[in-house]
């Protein structure tokens, strides 16, 4: 390969990895974040405060929920000041800590909106100051990824004083800040703990692919990968057979399934520059670099793939059967 070569499949590569393409939830959350955002706008430009709402996406593990955290506000910088090296930063995101009792949560939103403790403070001091900060910050929104972390290996009564510490930075008359809360699905369980919390949150949820609904998405999605990648597409890849494979092996969510078929691209790019053509072979590929798998346990490779569990890693023995092999109906 040229160099000039190598640097133009460098670029693409680049490009790919930072592309994303929207799904049917995240046009919902994107929809439901400027609303609320105008909302917030017209509230302060005459002074008044309706009643706040913040919104709570749910999904399972690679279903992409970071991924649209991060591309939501990567699109709406021009609405929104998100760089929180600047005095002003609208829009604060972090990691829920763990362990995630309410006195590391709000120390790590602290240190989020760049104010660390220099000395052990009790929760109810360090919320203070947190709200303290957001007003300061300007904050309009505080989105926490990997929210379910507040329901683990807590007691009711904390798990109460999550939902009343959530709660009080919405209703904060001074200065309140939108919520967007971001989880695995069992934090449905703290969200429906309180019907007035439930009700200020506009819920999105990200559904598994389904092996027959998806199968047309799925396919045009390759094809607009590919496209952007300026390579051609095998035919081994345009039925439903192969639709499926790719389903069950991102185990049926859909952020596995875009970074599966971004690294197949990627492999596809590195071995053959830009004469390569993508095919089910850099799939299988993919897969096997993924998990170690041997061909009966590849999803590409293996006739009855449906019996494979997508996610064992290492394991060459046996067969595996996912918790619902062909998603949901």
């Amino acid at each position: 390969m040229k160099t000039n070569d190598r640097t133009d499949v460098r670029r693409i590569i680049q490009d790919l990895r930072a592309a994303y393409v929207p799904n049917d939830a995240y046009r919902k959350l994107d929809e439901y974040f400027r609303m609320l955002l105008e909302q917030r706008r017209a509230d302060m430009a005459d002074g008044s405060a309706s009643k706040l709402r913040g919104i709570v996406l749910i999904g399972r593990s690679g279903s992409g929920k970071t991924t649209a955290i991060q591309h939501l506000i990567r699109s709406n910088r021009e609405l929104l000041r998100t760089d929180t090296s600047q005095e002003i930063c609208e829009l604060i995101s972090l990691q829920v800590p763990s362990p995630a009792t309410m006195k590391f949560v709000g120390t790590a939103v602290l240190q989020a909106a760049g104010y660390p403790l220099s000395r052990d403070k009790s929760a109810s001091t360090i919320w203070d100051m947190v709200r303290q900060q957001l007003m300061f910050r300007q904050t309009l929104f505080l989105h926490l990824d990997e929210a379910q972390d507040l329901t683990r290996f807590q007691t009711e009564n904390e798990r109460r004083s999550v939902v009343n510490t959530l709660k009080s930075l919405m209703e904060n008359s001074r200065w309140p800040v939108g919520l967007i809360l971001s989880g695995m699905p069992e934090f449905k369980t703290l969200i429906n703990q309180d019907p007035q919390l439930a009700r200020r949150l506009y819920p999105v949820e990200i559904d598994r692919l389904n092996e027959f609904r998806n199968v047309g998405a799925v396919i045009n999605l390759v094809q607009r990968y590919t496209g952007r990648a300026g390579i051609g597409i095998n035919e081994d890849l345009s039925g439903e057979n192969f639709a499926q494979r790719l389903i069950h092996a991102a185990d049926y969510e859909f952020g596995l399934m875009a970074e599966l078929v971004v690294q197949a691209i990627t492999m596809a790019l590195s071995r053959d520059g830009l004469d390569a053509r993508l095919s089910l072979s850099h799939f299988a590929d993919v897969f096997h670099m993924r998990s170690a798998a041997v061909d009966g346990l590849n999803p590409f490779i293996a006739e009855d793939f449906r019996r494979i569990d997508p996610r064992q890693v290492l394991d060459h023995d046996s067969m595996h059967s996912a918790d619902d092999p062909r998603g949901p109906r």
